[in-house]
């Protein structure tokens, strides 16, 4: 057996009006057919979930577990409900299309609105058996992102503890249910790097729900260190989105990307294996540190269909998946010594329990 679990794949880049990919059935046999173990629902997709049945009704949760052809059900995921919790208004307008009409127009009850799917979301994770759910955190900050105008004093602190003030009857419901928040850290969000991450922990007074989705593409594009960042936030890491990315500068274009399709910045999502992540590390490192939930693939590429993705990502993930030893490598050179010759290789006398 492997200690991680996989492959499995998040199904929101995949969902259709058209067959398979428009009911949690077809889609869960589709899946199947190319591999996959399991599957990461978009809470927000009525093609594969009805959130609102699935909070409430634990036979409803069951019989959505009925209809994915033997494969698990390894997270849900409120990305979309997630951004809504906090918006800077600069966003309104883009984000309204998030969420249902009559909450549009106001800021207020958009929020509003989030939350309670939010709640619903975690109570849907508690009534399907799931101890974790994948979410983004949104953002206040994000149009300060860059110090110009420089930023008055205080600002940064004000802006993670109203975030931490949004988030928390979300937190307390995640404590009730028993279920963690794994924060995707991603460009857009006032979570997208790891001292980001620190500041929410530290404006929320450290919850103990609080969390990490690892998804090392989003660190590529912002030159960030994704396999140290793996050895600092072992303990928090508590999903795996597989989805690679290169960044390639020029001297033109950088980071930032020049306002360019993503089909010519310097900085795009892959198709996984056509990067520069390193998996082969990462699932070392993964695997080294105890996680032992789920590899998801999230597929986003602006080169390649996503079909021939999904099909040659079930493979790569497979043959990423370490099967633990079940005894040391130079088990074979043991000389099966017991204490007695333990001390006396170091040359401690028994009578005087000190070194000769």
């Amino acid at each position: 057996m492997t200690q991680i679990k996989g492959p499995a794949i998040y199904l929101a880049q995949f969902s259709s009006d058209e067959a398979p990919f428009n009911s949690l059935e077809n889609i869960t046999a589709w899946a199947k057919g190319l591999g996959y173990l399991g599957v990461q629902i978009p809470a927000w997709d009525s093609h594969f979930i009805d959130l609102t049945k699935a909070a409430e009704s634990k036979d409803y949760c069951d019989e959505l577990k009925g209809k994915c052809n033997g494969l698990e059900i390894t997270e849900l995921a409120t990305h979309l409900q997630g951004q809504l919790v906090a918006t800077h208004p600069a966003y309104d307008i883009m984000f309204d299309g998030f969420a249902p009409p009559e909450v549009h127009n106001s800021p207020a009850a958009r929020s509003e609105w989030a939350t309670g799917e939010m709640i619903k979301a975690l109570k849907a994770s508690r009534n399907l058996g799931l101890d974790v759910h994948v979410t983004f955190s949104g953002s206040l900050l994000w149009p300060t992102m860059y110090p110009w105008p420089q930023r008055p004093a205080g600002l940064v602190d004000t802006g993670f503890s109203e975030l931490a003030k949004r988030w928390a009857p979300i937190l307390a419901e995640a404590e009730e249910q028993g279920v963690d928040l794994a924060y995707e850290l991603h460009p857009g969000e006032d979570l997208h790097d790891g001292i980001t991450f620190e500041r929410f922990l530290k404006a929320t007074g450290n919850h103990g729900r609080i969390h990490m989705n690892y998804d090392p593409s989003h660190y590529i594009l912002q030159c960030l260190d994704y396999l140290e960042h793996i050895d600092i936030y072992k303990d928090h890491i508590k999903a795996f989105h597989v989805k690679d990315a290169e960044f390639n500068p020029t001297g033109r274009s950088g980071v930032y990307g020049g306002y360019q399709d993503w089909a010519d910045r310097p900085g795009r999502f892959r198709s996984v294996g056509d990067g520069q992540v390193d998996f082969t590390a990462i699932f070392s490192k993964l695997t080294q540190y105890g996680y032992s939930s789920w590899a998801v693939l999230e597929w986003e590429c602006c080169l390649k269909d996503s079909i021939q993705g999904a099909r040659e990502s079930a493979e790569i993930i497979e043959s990423l998946l370490i099967e633990t030893p079940k005894k040391a490598f130079d088990d074979f050179a043991g000389s099966g010594a017991d204490e007695e010759a333990n001390k006396k290789i170091l040359g401690i006398t028994q009578e005087e329990g000190k070194l000769c």
